[in-house]
């Protein structure tokens, strides 16, 4: 990570998870970006606080963030994953040009990952309702993720194992044009992440050789070296209580 300086970026976001924000850090860090992450100041409660508060009504070019992870950057200030990595991106050398066919095809892949490998995995743990503990959902916590390791996980890791081997992913283990794209950090990030929370299902996954290149792409992104110098930093925080938990309960699934 470079030196944040007045033109950084800054990546406004709840400290003790590594959460949504998560995505937005690992662009930065693989673009070699400076910038100011509030999770590690001390006062990242009261500045994600007072982006959400029901008083913000943002500026005149801005509306107020409904919630993080925002970024600032100027005068522009952004939030949801999605539109953040969009806006990141071709900056970061992370996707084709902003307005090309090929950047919404970054995004719809990002997305997918997103949806399946991220969303659906914090339902297996909140069903119910998020305003609800865990504790208070446990049997239809249990329900959720049999149904999601018997047939939405194998979905999706069938899903990418396709495209990165159709002709669109180009040569190398990553998923659009030849080259690594923010695509493929979301990846990475949403299989790790589910590796930390379904162990079973994910070792076996692996071990199957049935979504070998999905694989093959999580092991080349974690080699890159400004990645692999920030994972092994104390900038990467460890998974808790965010999307991502582990529950021995829950951990089904040595066979998909």
């Amino acid at each position: 990570m470079a030196t944040a300086t007045a033109d950084a970026y800054e990546l406004i976001y709840w400290p003790g998870i590594p959460g949504r924000g998560e995505h937005v850090r690992l662009a930065l860090e693989e673009g070699g970006a400076a910038y100011r992450d509030t999770a590690r100041t001390g006062t990242g409660m009261r500045e994600v606080g007072a982006q959400i508060a029901d008083d913000n009504l943002g500026d005149d070019a801005n509306a107020p963030p409904f919630a993080p992870p925002v970024l600032r950057h100027g005068d522009a200030l952004l939030w949801q994953t999605p539109a953040i990595l969009a806006y990141l991106g071709p900056r970061l050398g992370l996707a084709p040009e902003a307005a090309s066919a090929g950047a919404a095809r970054v995004a719809a892949l990002a997305m997918t990952a997103l949806d399946g490998l991220s969303d659906e995995v914090h339902d297996c743990h909140h069903p119910i309702a998020t305003g609800l503990y865990y504790e208070d959902q446990k049997e239809e916590s249990l329900r959720k993720s049999k149904d999601f390791v018997a047939n939405r996980l194998p979905k999706f890791l069938g899903y990418f194992e396709r495209v990165l081997q159709g002709k669109a992913s180009g040569d190398g283990p990553w998923l659009y044009g030849g080259r690594l794209t923010y695509a493929d950090l979301v990846l990475f990030q949403c299989l790790d992440g589910t590796k930390f929370m379904f162990r079973k299902a994910m070792q076996w996954a692996e071990k199957s050789g049935k979504y070998a290149h999905v694989f093959e792409l999580y092991d080349a992104v974690k080699a890159r070296p400004r990645i692999k110098e920030y994972l092994a930093s104390d900038r990467r925080q460890g998974y808790s209580m965010g999307i991502y938990r582990y529950y021995p309960e829950l951990d089904v699934g040595e066979e998909m």
